[in-house]
């Protein structure tokens, strides 16, 4: 029987174990529970949640159903229906059921829900509720940037002391750029990590988050992790969250700059699988515990994450992401695999990996009649990284190379790569 829960989206990703050496097996890659997990979407989480009021007592179904709706993105046109009476009761939802509204709004109704969230935007007390409908505003029609910026000044004047407010008061201002400023030389990066003589993975993506990235490891003797003819190895990974939000909200995009590799794990969620994942902290994430890979004073945090950037970074925006999300409460962004059915994203440029809460996602190909792993870019890349001159943690970097409407490809970062190794 499939049993389907909808939680707390966070809770879907903390539990871990240590990887198993049997072959890697996953019930829900089924084709029959994948058909029935369709089923319970179409029939009960969408079909028996409209069939009941919104109302103190049911209001859990329609925030699980909120949560779905995020993460799979299912067309079907009674999801209007749901979204619109949870508009109509929003004041008197849950703070939890609020959020997965908003969030599920963003997902799939990129438009037509402006006029009711206007009305709402000065009634929220919420910051981070209050940013959510900012971002739709602003992502609906532009011209609204002038006008949020100002309501979130009159509303919060000491907006740039709050982590998500900052943040967005950040984002907007950037919002109507129609291209993103390049990085500094990242060539800069592979000789400053080479200097700590710590191994990294780096997650190269685009500005457009659904165009898919690729990630490389480098050792830490400096080299980067090739085959054994000599080619540069090379790991699909998509950055994108199923909202699509930005990385200063909870399950928005995996954020750019430095996460600390903490081991690799096992996880017990079904929809990530059994495959080893990369087990990452942030900045902030567990009182800064182990997040230094070196002696660091963490009384002076902002100071020691500028000391892990080359000094021609340490101005650079972009890469103070993670440090910013951190601020704002975002945890547990891990890089794993994924048991989700592909055809949930057919037609997306992702398809297909799935998008996440927030996570890097690798895509794994599953027999769905055996339920056996065929085939798994997470897999490689994680025993690329076991393998990789080192101990067995690490840090691990994400950016945005340009806003290419294309995904990374190999050209791109073999010309990066190789430049490095030849100044070696």
């Amino acid at each position: 029987m499939l049993l389907i829960v909808w939680t707390c989206p966070w809770s879907l990703l903390a539990q871990t174990a240590s990887p198993s050496l049997q072959p890697l097996f996953a019930d829900i890659a089924l084709q029959s529970e994948r058909d029935k997990l369709r089923q319970h979407l179409r029939d009960r989480t969408l079909g028996e949640t409209l069939a009941l009021p919104l109302n103190p007592e049911n209001e859990y179904r329609y925030q699980s159903a909120c949560w779905a709706i995020s993460q799979f993105m299912p067309a079907d046109p009674r999801i209007e229906t749901l979204l619109r009476r949870c508009l109509q009761h929003y004041r008197l939802l849950e703070t939890e059921t609020r959020r997965a509204f908003l969030e599920a709004l963003y997902t799939v109704h990129p438009a037509g829900f402006e006029s009711g969230l206007l009305a709402l935007l000065e009634a929220e007390a919420h910051p981070k509720l209050f940013a959510m409908i900012c971002l739709y505003l602003q992502r609906s029609d532009p011209a609204n940037r002038s006008a949020l910026l100002a309501r979130m000044r009159s509303r919060w004047p000491q907006a740039d002391a709050h982590p998500i407010l900052s943040s967005l008061q950040s984002f907007l201002h950037a919002a109507d750029q129609k291209e993103k400023a390049p990085p500094p030389d990242v060539g800069d990066i592979f000789r400053y990590q080479h200097s700590f003589g710590i191994k990294t993975v780096y997650s190269f993506q685009r500005w457009d988050r659904d165009q898919p990235g690729l990630a490389a490891v480098q050792g830490s003797d400096g080299r980067f992790v090739r085959d054994s003819a000599g080619r540069l190895l090379l790991f699909r990974q998509l950055a994108r969250s199923g909202s699509n939000l930005p990385y200063f909200i909870t399950n928005g995009n995996t954020p750019q700059g430095i996460f600390s590799i903490q081991g690799i794990g096992q996880s017990t969620n079904r929809f990530i699988g059994p495959t080893p994942n990369l087990q990452l902290t942030m900045p902030f994430e567990d009182g800064w515990k182990g997040y230094f890979q070196m002696p660091a004073d963490t009384s002076e945090p902002k100071a020691s994450y500028a000391y892990l950037l080359p000094e021609g970074w340490r101005a650079y925006a972009p890469a103070w992401e993670a440090y910013a999300a951190g601020q704002a409460g975002r945890t547990e962004i891990i890089a794993h695999g994924t048991t989700i059915d592909p055809s949930f994203f057919w037609g997306q440029p992702f398809h297909p990996i799935s998008p996440t809460l927030g996570c890097l996602c690798a895509p794994e190909d599953w027999d769905p009649q055996t339920g056996l792993l065929r085939d798994s870019e997470q897999l490689r890349l994680t025993e690329a990284f076991r393998k990789a001159p080192g101990p067995s943690k690490g840090y691990f970097i994400v950016l945005n190379l340009d806003d290419s409407r294309r995904p990374i490809e190999r050209a791109d970062l073999e010309t990066l790569i190789e430049a490095y190794e030849r100044g070696q």
